[in-house]
């Protein structure tokens, strides 16, 4: 009788058994320039790939503008006031106008490359690797930043109404103050990327485990082995619209926190 005890070792056997994914699966060798500062590799084209798309779709939908949309432009703009309506002006109300187009190329940059995770053909996402998250995040962190020392007339101001909150007792400050530059210069930044990477690896992960283990089951395995490339199959289809879920609801999660961000930077009091 089978059991997972035993088809896992089974599986792990010989050249042609299966293989579980690992952290390798994000460091695909070079394509040219190896060991150079301008290596290029298959996740750095899937991520051109990703932006070339997007700028391409928008540049199809905007090139004949009309009073009366057609079928592109009208997607197009259900996109864009998506973004301007349901975050931009939810969050930041009168202000939202200064950061539509920083919060509308966030959206669609980071849903383009997580979405490329699911694209047969590039199959990663362009978000795995955490070089775009970062970029995506250190540019919120330099937003939200001047766009408090502006809000506070200065350096001073932003410092006192951020890290020193109203209406506390002083003593108070000796705890509260260095969880609050903690948070104000790291925390926001740094889980704006990890949580978008994290997410991303995870999807891939389990996508590969799933397409992997289907093919082990159905040309490697013998016997009743086989039956179960069905389920694995289904989960993998299954997982697949789940990632794709997650691959819009991380940017609009990105989106929605730098909103945030930016709202609490600029408010008077927290």
């Amino acid at each position: 009788m089978y059991t997972v005890a035993t088809i896992l070792p089974v599986a792990g056997e010989g050249d042609g058994g299966f293989h579980a994914p690992s952290i390798a699966e994000f460091f695909p060798g070079a394509i040219f320039f190896e060991g150079t500062a301008f290596e290029f590799n298959r996740i750095m084209l899937v991520r051109v790939v990703a932006a070339i798309t997007l700028c391409l779709l928008f540049w199809l939908a905007a090139r004949r503008l009309s009073v009366v949309p057609g079928r592109g432009q009208g997607v197009a703009e259900m996109a864009l006031s998506f973004v301007r309506v349901n975050i931009a002006q939810e969050i930041l109300g009168d202000r939202a106008h200064k950061y539509v187009p920083m919060l509308t190329t966030i959206f669609f940059a980071v849903l383009a490359f997580n979405l490329t995770g699911v694209i047969p053909m590039l199959n990663i996402a362009g978000t795995s690797l955490i070089g775009i998250p970062i970029l995506l995040a250190l540019w919120v962190f330099v937003m939200y930043i001047g766009a408090g020392i502006k809000a506070h007339h200065g350096v001073g101001g932003f410092l006192k109404t951020n890290l020193f909150p109203p209406g506390v007792p002083w003593f108070l400050y000796i705890l509260i103050t260095p969880i609050e530059i903690l948070q104000v210069f790291l925390f926001r930044p740094a889980t704006l990327a990890i949580r978008l990477t994290a997410n991303m690896i995870a999807g891939h992960l389990l996508l590969v485990l799933c397409f992997g283990a289907t093919h082990f089951f159905f040309f490697e395995a013998t016997g009743a082995l086989k039956a179960i490339g069905f389920l694995s199959l289904a989960a993998g289809f299954a997982f697949t619209l789940f990632e794709m879920l997650v691959a819009a609801l991380q940017a609009y999660i990105f989106a929605l926190l730098a909103a945030v961000y930016i709202d609490l930077s600029t408010s008077k009091e927290h």
